[in-house]
């Protein structure tokens, strides 16, 4: 107490002078020093009185900051890796997904009732761009889907043209518009991908076909690490790290009329855009 007393009279001119007034003098100097404060070295340093946390409020302080840790750490996998089906005769499974996840959705055609599968996706990474249909992920997913059983009469292959960002969403319009392009009306479907992905993937879905078209999502879980501890394996914060921010970067900072040009028609027509 007597430290801030001396800090505060510290900053005040007449303790650095030392000279004592007459109350309205020191009234005046009173005024004066809270609408000026002191500065220094040519007004880089300016003295003002502080409030400082007790011992006692850096305690709860480091509390809150503990429990919000421990929420998130349990929280957020369960919270991205979302699987909540709808009743649905479709099933959308993208295309860039892992061998394991493939076979969860050839699991998942065989023990519902589904009457179509579409993959989704672009251009394969590394290839540079758009090349053609069987150079997309859309492709590769589906020869995935035929070599652990899936039947070619009961699948169907979506490809997008666009790579360069906001993949998963110009998947969806791309299954959008074939939709309306073969005028097959959907009701619901339900979209299978990887873990964590699982909680964008229905969002931007949801975006890009709109409030006609019920979306369900289902994840497959990485077999690599424990969801239940994903933080004790580099794999599973790499995951979950990535997804937070592309999840956040999604709901509240993705906007889709605000695209370039160029994606934008690749995106709703269908057309190489290098040509």
């Amino acid at each position: 107490m007597h430290a801030r007393r001396q800090s505060a009279e510290i900053c005040r001119p007449d303790a650095v002078s030392g000279t004592s007034e007459d109350p309205s003098t020191a009234m005046a100097h009173s005024l004066l020093t809270q609408a000026a404060p002191r500065r220094a070295l040519w007004g880089l340093f300016d003295c003002k009185e502080r409030w400082s946390p007790t011992w006692r409020g850096w305690l709860i302080l480091a509390f809150t900051m503990v429990v919000a840790g421990a929420l998130f750490l349990k929280g957020i996998y369960p919270f991205l890796a979302i699987t909540h089906r709808v009743d649905a005769d479709v099933l959308v499974v993208e295309g860039w997904i892992h061998e394991y996840a493939i076979k969860g959705a050839v699991e998942e055609f065989r023990r519902s009732s589904y009457q179509r599968v579409f993959t989704t996706g672009g251009p394969v990474e590394g290839s540079g761009g758009y090349i053609n249909d069987y150079h997309t992920n859309a492709s590769i997913g589906a020869d995935l889907l035929k070599k652990y059983g899936l039947s070619d009469e009961s699948l169907q292959m979506v490809p997008s043209r666009v790579m360069d960002r906001d993949r998963t969403y110009g998947s969806a319009v791309a299954l959008r518009n074939w939709f309306r392009e073969h005028d097959l009306h959907v009701r619901s479907l339900n979209v299978l991908t990887e873990n964590v992905h699982a909680r964008r993937t229905r969002l931007l879905f949801s975006e890009a076909l709109g409030p006609e078209i019920s979306v369900g999502i289902i994840a497959v879980p990485h077999p690599d690490y424990d969801a239940r501890r994903w933080w004790w394996y580099s794999q599973g914060v790499k995951d979950v790290s990535s997804e937070t921010i592309a999840y956040v970067y999604g709901r509240f900072l993705f906007q889709p009329w605000r695209l370039p040009r160029a994606q934008k028609e690749a995106v709703a027509r269908g057309r190489d855009t290098r040509q």
